[in-house]
């Protein structure tokens, strides 16, 4: 099991962190980056499944900046109070929770090389910290929501990626991923029969073949580039 402890920004800003440690010495560092429902229960339980894999996981809380200890089910009402704070802290003068990513990436590294994997918004803040923080070496955003945005495709990142995206996504377009295949050659990314949200079982979106094959393939990701 893991445990909540206090990370320090550059700013001198403290928020929290979920860390799962492994049992035997790590094999690299992850920071897995939360929807927009918070650290809560499901994170929480992919970092642990991370851990066991030999990954020393760390999980900001990414809300911690305009909202502490955010953990959100995913009932309408839930979604609504979790866009808010995604609101406000994407509102935040730059380069605001990247400063956060930033040191839990500094944390990770204690168990090695980095990687990033994220959900959702996390999948959005996964790509940008792929193109814009120091000391990763993989990434793995999953439908990260805007990251096929014109603004967001032209970026550059610094480390391979591979992003997971659903055909049947309501917030984000197969027209629009297909612009994003077209502008970033170099990401390897995967297409999956399902919906946004494919890859948590506490959602109805659940797909669990495709959440399976997704793991599989992010798992192997992480292990070439991580080695």
């Amino acid at each position: 099991m893991g445990y909540f402890t206090d990370l320090q920004a550059d700013d001198g800003f403290s928020f929290r962190g979920y860390v799962a440690e492994p049992l035997v010495n790590p094999i690299g560092g992850l920071v897995l980056l939360q929807e927009i429902f918070g650290v809560n229960d499901h994170i929480r339980s992919v970092a642990d499944s991370y851990a066991a894999e030999g990954y020393l996981v760390v999980a900001p809380a990414t809300f911690h900046r305009v909202k502490e200890a955010v953990e959100l089910g995913y009932s309408e009402d839930d979604m609504k109070e979790g866009m808010g704070y995604k609101a406000a802290v994407e509102a935040l003068p730059a380069p605001g929770v990247l400063r956060d990513i930033q040191a839990a990436i500094e944390h990770a590294a204690e168990g090695g090389n980095v990687g990033i994997l994220g959900y959702c918004w996390g999948g959005l803040l996964t790509w940008r910290a792929a193109c814009t923080l120091d000391g990763l070496s993989a990434a793995v955003p999953y439908y990260g929501g805007g990251m096929t945005s014109e603004a967001e495709m032209a970026r550059e990142p610094r480390v391979p990626v591979m992003a997971h995206f659903a055909d049947h996504d309501g917030y984000i377009s197969m027209d629009s991923i297909r612009a994003f295949q077209a502008a970033q050659t170099g990401v390897e990314v995967h297409i999956y029969a399902g919906h946004h949200g494919f890859n948590c079982d506490q959602r109805g979106a659940y797909n669990a073949e495709a959440a399976q094959l997704a793991r599989q393939r992010t798992s192997a990701f992480l292990a070439k580039h991580l080695a």
